[in-house]
């Protein structure tokens, strides 16, 4: 079995300081623009990343792509929607908005190509589908958000706007781009990957400092965490079996299944902050974003389990 992943565990402890030592005043402000100066550059990374002609190409695939992003915006947040419903009565309202609002994100980029690699899937289709759901789900997820808690959030034209210059403009600079620096960037990608990570866990560490100000954590029922824990794990769960039942019914092969395992169930912390600090309050964003971080420390652990698993059957 492969060892879990350390970034789980930062992750963890970035949130526990941003709780517990919250940046406040000036230090605050520096570590705000910091963290959506770093966002900026990790999506024009993700741009320059990758190739206009390997898109084409696989795009091609489209009964695949369609496959995942049909996982990725509809059956998963049609799920959110159902554990919304049924725990509303009885688990705070930002909890509630926060398991809905981890189903309505796009795709990781990172985690379903590495984990669709260890497994020996089709890696370049990943790499598309996981790229083009952080594009559609710049427009999708705000909508989707306006849909299904539009009172819980600000969803208007100025923070779609927000959102697009803050995701889709450097993605499409990296584009334009890439002919100068792709080379760089695959030169580096070691390295570039840490900046990655690094820029997460400042957009957590920014997160829970303005909880910790608000006070919300004081507001926190132990129970309600837990409960949500144990929601987003059979989320998780309901995901990949969806996606294996559905690439086994449709007749993908091995490859093009195990990219819609990974795919189809993962979910963005990368996208998913940024979104939303910009589409809820500041004062309890944090709160709001907790399902999602438990969700994608789950898919940390279980992909990294599934895919070593997965790689070393060949089946």
């Amino acid at each position: 079995m492969r060892r879990v992943d350390p970034f789980l565990l930062l992750l963890l402890a970035v949130a526990v300081a941003g709780s517990v030592v919250p940046a406040t005043g000036p230090a605050f402000e520096v570590v705000r623009i910091a963290s959506m100066v770093g966002i900026g550059l990790l999506f024009f990374l993700y741009g320059a990343r990758l190739s206009a002609a390997e898109t084409l190409h696989n795009l091609r695939h489209w009964r695949l792509q369609l496959s995942i992003l049909s996982v990725t915006f509809v059956v998963l947040p049609v799920l959110g929607l159902g554990a919304r419903l049924l725990t509303d009565a009885w688990l705070s309202p930002q909890l509630a908005a926060g398991l809905l609002l981890a189903t309505l994100v796009p795709s990781t980029v990172q985690g379903c190509v590495v984990y669709t690699r260890i497994a020996r899937g089709n890696v370049a289709a990943a790499v598309v589908s996981a790229s083009t759901s952080n594009l559609l789900g710049v427009v999708l997820t705000p909508v989707l958000v306006a849909l299904l808690l539009g009172g819980e959030a600000r969803v208007d034209a100025d923070s779609v706007l927000r959102i697009v210059l803050q995701l889709l403009a450097p993605f499409v600079l990296g584009q334009l781009l890439r002919p100068v620096v792709g080379g760089w960037v695959t030169r580096h990608d070691t390295g570039l990957k840490r900046f990655d990570r690094s820029t997460i866990l400042l957009i957590v560490y920014v997160a829970f400092s303005e909880g910790a100000e608000a006070g919300i954590w004081s507001a926190a029922p132990v129970l309600d965490v837990v409960a949500v824990a144990l929601l987003c794990a059979a989320l998780l769960g309901v995901a990949l079996g969806w996606c294996e039942a559905w690439g086994r019914l449709v007749g993908f092969d091995r490859g093009d299944r195990v990219a819609l395992l990974f795919c189809g169930s993962n979910k963005s912390l990368a996208s998913g902050l940024p979104m939303a600090t910009v589409l809820f309050p500041s004062d309890v964003v944090a709160f709001v974003v907790l399902p999602l971080m438990i969700y994608h420390q789950l898919q940390l652990v279980v992909g990294s389990v599934l895919s070593s698993r997965l790689g070393r059957s060949g089946a």
